[in-house]
């Protein structure tokens, strides 16, 4: 067989010396039918082993037939259906080569985002205890939300993963960008919406949070994590860049130093796009949608009649209201940061948000005022000491009562 640099050297003399075809063969001591077929060929020269027989062969249409009726059948179920005894790695090779003649191929899309168009969302539970006051820790979750164009990510970490909460928290991410995307990618998170019945269903609340905002949510299918995989890469992004070596005080002390550190991973190069996020900002927020005028209702409220016991029930904790408007109705609405009372327009309490458990938050001035009232509320009722009572004499019931004169009497 002609060597490569045998053919290359025959197509050189040819045609850049112009040696005819037998002085070639003459020069280089091969036949003059050598040399043509080295000039017809206008690839090198490769050896090709013919294929021999496999002992799989006779099998094959065996293998076809269950194929054609089974195509997701396993290997070793095949095995056993055709009775295969000989050794399986020759078989599981040719099974590998023909199943993807029957089953339909699944190929993967690459999706390009335009700018302003949608954002990928989530909650990232970070595996690290945070402390949260009244000697407890606690993993709360951090939504995180990355633009589609740009791949800028932004993150707060939020008390719980309640409707209220997680909305709230939706509503001071997207007044730091300034802008909304026109559509939020989420999965089947509890307080966004469900799959019923082969249909995305969202929540009340969600459905009131979108239409202030005008923009739409899109669910993705259950066990379909790559519908939003920007957004579950960057978990994993957190995980490795961000948390280790890092200790925090508490809530506030994690979202700021979160916030420093997206100020810097958002000026990185990122390989997939060319360029730093942040370069692609400015295009990409352009192109959102402007934030309403009227701000959507978000958080926590609740109206209701304020009892004896003058505190309010929220998230599994209870604040303290003044007491002197017990038996009125109030109104109770509370953020990520605040819980504030208010009775006919006027604020009659006002708490920083507690993120602890079975926590009783109390003002100094409404126990002070608890107590004053107590005691204005007991002066009132206590009986006055050596009243004179009326006692009555029963003489005059003894004939209505049918006793005689010699019975004792008896005085009430």
């Amino acid at each position: 067989m002609l060597r490569v640099e045998d053919w290359a050297e025959v197509c050189r003399l040819h045609r850049s010396e112009q040696m005819p075809i037998r002085a070639i063969a003459r020069h280089l001591g091969i036949s003059k039918n050598t040399v043509k077929k080295a000039l017809v060929s206008d690839v090198p020269p490769r050896y090709q082993r013919p294929r021999k027989g496999s002992i799989v062969d006779v099998m094959e249409p065996q293998i076809r037939a269950l194929l054609l009726e089974f195509p997701t059948m396993p290997s070793m179920v095949i095995m056993e259906r055709i009775g295969w005894t000989r050794g399986r790695t020759v078989l599981f090779d040719r099974i590998a080569e023909l199943r993807p003649l029957f089953v339909p191929a699944d190929p993967v899309s690459r999706t390009e985002y335009r700018s302003g168009e949608l954002a990928q969302c989530d909650l990232w539970f970070p595996p690290v205890d945070v402390p949260v006051g009244a000697d407890q820790h606690e993993r709360p979750p951090v939504l995180v939300m990355v633009s589609g164009h740009s791949r800028v990510i932004t993150a707060r970490m939020i008390p719980s993963r309640r409707s209220e909460d997680l909305l709230a928290g939706h509503w001071v991410l997207l007044t730091g960008w300034g802008a909304t995307p026109r559509a939020l990618v989420w999965d089947n998170e509890s307080a966004v919406g469900s799959w019923r019945a082969g249909c995305p269903q969202l929540t009340e609340a969600m459905h009131a949070f979108r239409g202030a905002l005008g923009i739409t949510i899109v669910q993705c299918r259950p066990r379909d994590p790559e519908s939003k995989g920007l957004v579950e890469r960057v978990n994993g992004y957190f995980e490795t860049s961000f948390l280790p070596g890092r200790r925090f005080a508490g809530p506030e002390d994690f979202n700021t130093q979160l916030r420093d550190w997206l100020v810097l991973a958002n000026g990185r190069w990122h390989r997939r796009l060319g360029a730093r996020p942040v370069q692609r900002w400015s295009i990409d927020r352009a192109a959102m949608l402007a934030l309403p005028p009227v701000a959507p209702t978000v958080g926590w409220r609740a109206s209701t009649r304020l009892g004896r016991d003058h505190y309010l029930r929220l998230d599994g904790n209870d604040y303290s209201v003044d007491p002197s408007v017990i038996g009125r109705r109030v109104e109770l609405v509370a953020d990520l940061e605040q819980v504030v009372v208010t009775c006919d327009g006027v604020e009659v309490a006002r708490h920083a948000r507690c993120w602890a458990r079975h926590q009783s938050v109390t003002d100094p001035a409404h126990a002070a005022a608890a107590v004053r009232l107590r005691a204005l509320h007991r002066s009132r009722i206590t009986p006055v000491r050596d009243a004179q009572v009326e006692h009555r004499d029963l003489k005059r019931l003894r004939p209505h009562l049918g006793l005689g004169t010699d019975a004792p009497t008896v005085s009430a």
